[in-house]
């Protein structure tokens, strides 16, 4: 089961037990529970339900792991030439790590799919 969520101005795809990078969160506590409301599209295996923009009553329902984690570190040089004028800056942006813990979807049907047993090349 999977679900396409919005946090900020993002759209994710999460299902449960997955971790998400989330906009940094500076209130938020390690163990804090985060809801998100704002589901798009939810599918279960054998169907989707699709929102008109949003699925009423479908919530998606995380645990914070991590409240700060830095991204890649991104150099910034500017150089004007033949004039001397140079400038290198960087930045690091800050990030909220969460894992999904459960995924709720009124009216869903949730069909597990067996995995597919792997072939061996001959």
């Amino acid at each position: 089961m999977f679900a396409v969520i919005e946090n900020g101005s993002r759209q994710h795809r999460v299902q449960e037990g997955d971790f998400l990078s989330m906009d940094y969160q500076g209130e938020l506590q390690t163990g804090a529970t985060v809801t998100f409301d704002r589901v798009f599209l939810a599918n279960g295996g054998g169907a989707s339900v699709i929102g008109r923009p949003t699925i009423e009553g479908a919530s998606v329902v995380a645990e914070v792991v991590i409240v700060t984690e830095k991204g890649p570190k991104l150099e910034i040089q500017k150089l004007r030439r033949r004039k001397n004028s140079r400038r290198h800056t960087g930045h690091r942006q800050k990030y909220t790590r969460v894992k999904i813990k459960s995924i709720t979807v009124p009216g869903l049907q949730v069909t597990e799919q067996p995995a597919a047993a792997p072939v061996a090349a001959n």
